[in-house]
């Protein structure tokens, strides 16, 4: 843990934390940041990018915040929609995951900056846009500090009205992504065309992301091969989009080798990687291969290691209620909901093993992957020299407004050749 602005720490946390996050707790002594600020230290240090661990149990959380204080390394904790929202499958919710952030991080006595993160705030349909407005104001007054509008799954041009209508209700001074292209795998890549379609539109309006996710070649959850990330067209789009000063965020990064995940950090303007599963699985003593990818025995079920994780009488229970609903691989997701308070229920060693698995695992990313150690150390310097908690935008306006009117969008897109993909549910 490095010490040498512990002197400065009150003044970084008086400046440092957004008005909702002092509103929320202001007794708090977490350093609860934008995202604005996790994605620019990234920039600064160069060739790295940083975690944003779907928080889908507490145990995760807590693992997450202490690799990152033993890395020194600034952290994102997210929840996605489909895992916390209305429908949600996790007792983690976009509600109550910064709350209990800050809370894990007063009583851990961390001290690096965190940015709590809305990922895939999906919107499927024009219908879905005007309840957004409302719902994406009430995240932020749960102390989110960082979202991302994802429209992907939508036409080129209702994706990028759909943005340019909803960028409104989020704070300039918070962290936004946007997305081009589901996330599917294989099937469906994004192409520079429809990313830079989305960016320029987005500047002619003064909308500019901090962060950008394609669906460059990964799925969510358990991968089946080692297709994995396209790094080659990644920094092919980010080049093209360089203009624009916005980086990348890179979902489904559980089903990668870490030596992707290097190039990844290193070749390509990639600043977030998301990931969910392999530290659910990690959690719950799943036993993992090297890059989080469950293993599976011969039956094709998973290897609950009995020296890890949830303790095994747990476990038999969350197999008998995976067989009783039908749920097998990637849907073993929808046991985190009924099970998060039998977890709390177990003994101390146990729910200690299930935090430091994580630990151990995020560590090893932050510091030997993703090449993020001591870029809290940034991060702390931009706040004092800021003195705010808002660091500003990377980007200017470039874009002229009057070739970016409704009917200009229309026509342009309508001249974008793309290949969405198969139709389906890749939500994760």
């Amino acid at each position: 843990m490095s010490h040498h602005y512990s002197t400065d720490f009150p003044t970084v946390l008086d400046f440092g934390r957004p008005p909702n996050v002092k509103k929320l707790f202001p007794h708090s002594k977490a350093l609860i940041v934008s995202g604005k600020y996790i994605d620019q230290a990234m920039l600064k240090k160069g060739g790295c990018m940083t975690i944003a661990a779907n928080g889908r149990n507490a145990f995760v959380i807590r693992g997450a915040l202490l690799a990152a204080q033993q890395a020194n390394a600034a952290i994102i904790i997210e929840i996605a929609r489909s895992e916390g929202g209305t429908n949600a499958y996790c007792a983690v919710n976009l509600w109550n995951i910064a709350r209990q952030t800050d809370a894990f991080m007063n009583e851990l006595g961390i001290t690096i900056p965190v940015a709590i993160h809305a990922d895939h705030f999906g919107i499927k349909a024009r219908a879905d846009i005007a309840p957004a407005k409302t719902e994406i104001t009430s995240l932020f007054d749960a102390g989110i500090t960082s979202i991302a509008i994802d429209a992907s799954h939508m036409p080129d041009d209702q994706n990028l009205m759909a943005n340019m209508e909803l960028a409104p209700f989020v704070p300039d001074w918070a962290g936004l992504e946007t997305e081009v292209g589901e996330i599917k795998g294989k099937l469906g890549l994004s192409t520079t065309q429809e990313a830079l379609f989305l960016i320029q539109g987005l500047n002619a309006h003064s909308i500019f992301p901090d962060w950008i996710a394609l669906n460059n070649g990964t799925t969510h959850g358990i991968e089946q091969s080692d297709a994995g990330i396209n790094v080659p067209l990644t920094a092919q789009i980010h080049d093209a989009l360089a203009p624009y000063k916005v980086s990348g965020a890179q979902h489904g990064t559980s089903g990668n080798s870490s030596e992707r995940l290097r190039e990844i950090a290193a070749k390509t303007r990639t600043t977030k990687a998301n990931v969910a599963t392999a530290l659910q699985m990690i959690s719950w003593g799943v036993q993992v291969n090297d890059y989080g990818n469950a293993i599976l025995d011969t039956d094709g079920n998973f290897i609950k290691q009995p020296d890890k994780g949830v303790d095994e009488n747990i476990w038999q229970q969350m197999l008998a209620y995976a067989g009783n609903h039908g749920l097998t691989g990637g849907n073993f997701k929808k046991l985190n909901a009924p099970f998060e308070n039998r977890f709390m229920a177990q003994p101390k060693d146990i729910r200690d093993r299930m935090t430091s698995n994580v630990q151990a695992f995020v560590y090893t990313l932050l510091t030997d992957v993703f090449n993020a150690a001591d870029t809290a150390d940034i991060v702390i310097a931009h706040i004092l020299e800021t003195r705010s908690h808002d660091p500003g935008m990377k980007a200017q306006t470039i874009e002229p407004r009057q070739e970016w009117t409704r009917e200009k969008i229309l026509e342009k897109a309508a001249r974008i050749s793309s290949d969405k993909g198969p139709e389906g549910d890749f939500d994760d």
